[in-house]
């Protein structure tokens, strides 16, 4: 069931965040190379930045991620849809349009977690890793965002048949 949201393309931020994608991916080869080394320092960097500076956007960042997803969860029960989540992995002609959806909805998360890691790692690596900011600003926006609001839509249809019986 294609709905108005479903049919409409991406917003400008969305399309921002995924040319920025592109581009930090690309970036990031080409400074730092595909390596086996650069892939467990990254993993490292990555384990320590919630005991690092700027430590509060890892409560920040999900946290806004769901608030956004508490609020489309919540559309998605009133209008009967099923778990955000569950239709991506389920339903493969919904996935495009659904991922689409969730992306318009953190695209400022997103950046603002793109913009934090950037002012992070010239702090504390006085070198920029374009791919681990990437990868961090996906984990604490779009992932919480994933999960949340298909559990808001679970949590809704549950109290909601509680209430009839």
């Amino acid at each position: 069931m294609m709905t108005d949201a479903h049919a409409q393309g991406l917003g400008l931020l969305a399309k921002l965040v995924l040319a920025a994608a592109a581009t930090l991916v690309i970036a990031g080869i080409v400074w730092h190379g595909v390596a086996l080394d650069n892939f467990q320092r990254m993993w490292s960097d990555l384990i320590d930045r919630p005991s690092g500076p700027m430590a509060f956007r890892f409560i920040l960042q999900p946290l806004m991620a769901a608030i956004t997803a508490t609020r489309d969860g919540l559309r998605d029960a009133r209008t009967e849809r099923s778990p955000y989540l569950w239709t991506i992995v389920r339903q493969s002609e919904e996935r495009v349009a659904l991922l689409r959806e969730g992306l318009d909805a953190t695209a400022r998360i997103i950046l603002l977690g793109l913009a934090m890691d950037v002012i992070y790692q010239v702090m504390v690596f006085k070198m920029f890793y374009p791919v681990e900011a990437l990868i961090i600003a996906i984990l604490l926006a779009f992932v919480p965002y994933l999960l949340i609001r298909g559990l808001i839509v679970r949590v809704s249809h549950a109290r909601a048949a509680s209430r009839v019986l």
